[in-house]
């Protein structure tokens, strides 16, 4: 029961923290995704490099946090978006910081310290362009609604799978998640749908030129590679954990694990839908 009451607590305070950051304007979002990202990317560091390369790991979190910053500064405050170039310099002093290591021995590690930049830095700055219109104007409604097709996703395939699919069907990828199963998987779907469906008819999914709504096709479409693209998200973050042995990527939510535990999924799902929203020219950057 205590840990019910954890998880609960601290389920109900990341809610009401992510809330925050889509419905009270640019400002505590900007704050609150910079701190997510810099978050995220240290659990990354701790988990891939542990103690080695303190000095480097704070490199790459600071070229993340560059690239975070001046694409928001582009998208929401008129910043000269050549400028935006500006984020490689952190990236080049990371590569000319690992000539002068010298304890070589483990340098294989180094390799991680890139990856953390594009497995979570490079994604994760896309989100601004959900967010922002071309003039500047923020609407994070939109974001918000991927986030709960990709909640609900969640919540769906872990409950079909629980129920029904530890007992009937095949497992989805036991060499790397042994719980996840295709019923689960199945679950997930339908359940991304549904909640697509509901929040097409309760006027979320804005677009830039007014109250006009996507097509109830396209919202379903868009639960679809969210859906699809959750799962790989969530696949890819238990690959690295088993890599490594590690049950949990952090620990700053109670009962929860880390941020990166929380959006592995979006991590992969919300460039696609923003990908698949610019395909269509739904929305201009």
């Amino acid at each position: 029961m205590n840990n019910f009451v954890k998880r609960s607590i601290s389920g109900i305070g990341f809610a009401v923290i992510m809330l925050a950051a889509f419905l009270t304007g640019k400002y505590v979002f900007g704050a609150v995704m910079l701190f997510c990202l810099v978050v995220m990317m240290r659990e990354f560091l701790q988990m891939t490099c542990g103690k080695d390369y303190k000095y480097s790991q704070i490199l790459s979190i600071l070229a993340g946090a560059t690239l975070f910053t001046l694409t928001y500064l582009y998208k929401g405050f008129n910043f000269p978006g050549r400028l935006v170039i500006l984020a490689f310099v952190p990236v080049f002093i990371l590569m000319i910081n690992s000539l002068y290591v010298k304890d070589k021995s483990k340098f294989d590690k180094f390799a991680n310290l890139y990856t953390a930049l594009i497995y979570i830095a490079v994604p994760w700055s896309v989100l601004n362009f959900a967010v922002f219109n071309s003039a500047g104007e923020f609407n994070g409604m939109l974001l918000l609604s991927f986030f709960c097709i990709i909640w609900g996703s969640d919540v769906g395939a872990y409950m079909f799978g629980m129920a029904l699919g530890q007992k009937y069907g095949k497992k989805l990828f036991p060499s790397i998640s042994p719980k996840k199963s295709w019923i689960g998987f199945w679950g997930g779907m339908l359940t991304a749908v549904s909640v697509s469906i509901v929040l097409y008819y309760i006027g979320f999914f804005p677009i830039e030129k007014g109250i006009q709504r996507f097509d109830l096709a396209h919202c379903v479409a868009i639960a679809v590679l969210l859906d699809v693209a959750g799962v790989y998200g969530d696949l890819i973050e238990s690959q690295w954990k088993r890599h490594y042995n590690v049950k949990d990527s952090g620990t700053i939510i109670p009962g929860h694990g880390g941020l990166l535990d929380r959006f592995d999924s979006a991590l992969i799902a919300i460039p696609i839908g923003i990908i698949y929203l610019v395909a269509l020219d739904s929305m201009c950057l």
